[in-house]
């Protein structure tokens, strides 16, 4: 009967059996790590161009968004200087005709913002007042006045000055400031579809806007 023997792994096999492992072990850790390489740097690198276009975007609206308006008002000027002698005073008076055009407007280059790219969330952190320019065109009729009361550069700085107080309650009164609101939503609400469009928040006074509705109601309060 012959005897089997089992073969002898010699040196040199085992050290090619250790090689394989080897190989296969280094392989998955390429794989590995290159897997990670790549889906990581892919991610930083949409973070990147999300923010870089977020940031164009809140950079194209930087504008000023002015709403103008005309408005005409008649104002009767009258001083009267009082003398020792009863019932007897010095007068002076003026029709005045005033023409201004006013513009409301909001400087959106001075808008404030922070973007948090971990929770993809650009949060806005101020919006400047609104900014009122009246240009007044004033022209006087009818002026008279009498010798010892006579018209100064102190009369026309008191109409200048009450010209624009009457102008402003009338811009107060009017829709001119509501729509200067309204022209500045429509422009931000240019952020606000590009941040939903990507994924992204957009919050304004600590709340999360999702609408137009919503960011409408923000500058109503």
């Amino acid at each position: 009967m012959t005897q089997q023997t089992t073969p002898k792994v010699g040196f040199f096999g085992a050290l090619s059996e250790f090689r394989k492992w080897a190989m296969l072990i280094l392989v998955g850790l390429v794989l590995f790590f290159g897997y990670k390489f790549f889906t990581s740097s892919n991610n930083e690198t949409t973070i990147e161009y999300d923010t870089n276009l977020i940031q164009q975007q809140i950079k194209n609206v930087g504008k000023l968004v002015v709403t103008e308006g005309h408005f005409a008002e008649v104002l009767n000027y009258k001083d009267s200087k009082k003398t020792y002698i009863p019932g007897l005073t010095f007068d002076k008076k003026a029709l005045v005709v005033i023409n201004a055009d006013v513009t409301v407007g909001f400087d959106l280059s001075k808008v404030k913002y922070d973007i948090d790219t971990k929770t993809k969330t650009v949060t806005i952190t101020n919006i400047p007042e609104e900014e009122i320019k009246i240009s007044p065109d004033i022209k006087y009729y009818d002026t008279e006045s009498s010798t010892f009361n006579e018209f100064t550069g102190d009369d026309y700085n008191k109409i200048n000055k009450l010209a624009k107080e009457n102008l402003t309650k009338k811009i107060e009164k009017s829709t001119l400031k509501s729509n200067a609101k309204n022209r500045l939503v429509s422009e931000l609400s240019k952020i606000l579809i590009l941040t939903n469009s990507m994924g992204w928040t957009l919050k304004y006074d600590g709340q999360v806007v999702n609408s137009n509705s919503e960011l409408q109601q923000r500058f109503a309060e």
